[in-house]
C-alpha cells in the first residue's frame, strides 16, 4: 500500500532531502566549532546556558547572523536535482557549498565575536562550576 504513494524516484528524492538537511547543518557546525575552539576555548557556564536572562541570553545575534549569512553564501554553490547555483553550473556541476558554508559561517562568527567580554563569562563559568559542585553534594550535608 505504501509503495503506491511513493514517488517514482524515491531514492533521488530521499537523497535530495538528506543533502538539504546536511546543508542546513553546515553553517551551524561552523559556528559551533569556532565558538568552542577559537572564541571560548571550551569554557562555558553550563548553568547559564539554560537561563534566558543569563550571560548568554535567549538568542545569540552573532551566531544567528553568521548562520544565515553562511547559508546564503552557500546557495550559488548548490548542486541538487532541483536546483543548480550559478557557480556550481560554471564549475560543471561541482558542489562546493559545504566548503563555502564552513568558511563564511565560521569566519564571520569569529569576526563578530572579536569584542565579546570573555572576562564576565569566566566569572559566570566559575559560579556555574560552584553551583554544579554543590548539586553533587550528598543530601543532608
Amino acid at each position: 500500500m505504501v509503495a503506491i504513494v511513493l514517488p517514482d524516484d524515491y531514492l533521488g528524492s530521499f537523497n535530495d532531502f538528506v543533502l538539504m538537511m546536511l546543508s542546513f547543518l553546515i553553517p551551524w557546525t561552523a559556528v559551533n566549532l569556532v565558538d568552542f575552539y577559537l572564541v571560548r576555548r571550551g569554557h562555558y557556564a553550563v548553568t547559564a546556558i539554560f537561563d534566558p536572562r543569563g550571560i548568554y541570553g535567549r538568542w545569540s545575534w552573532r551566531g544567528l547572523t553568521a548562520y544565515v549569512v553562511g547559508f546564503a553564501a552557500m546557495i550559488p554553490f548548490f548542486k541538487t536535482s532541483f536546483f543548480t547555483g550559478p557557480v556550481a553550473d560554471a564549475l560543471d556541476g561541482a558542489d562546493l557549498s559545504f566548503v563555502v558554508g564552513l568558511l563564511v559561517g565560521g569566519a564571520l562568527y569569529a569576526w563578530l565575536c572579536r569584542d565579546l567580554d570573555l572576562t564576565a563569562e569566566r566569572a559566570a563559568e566559575r559560579a556555574s562550576a560552584a553551583e554544579l559542585e554543590g548539586a553533587d553534594a550528598p543530601l543532608g550535608m
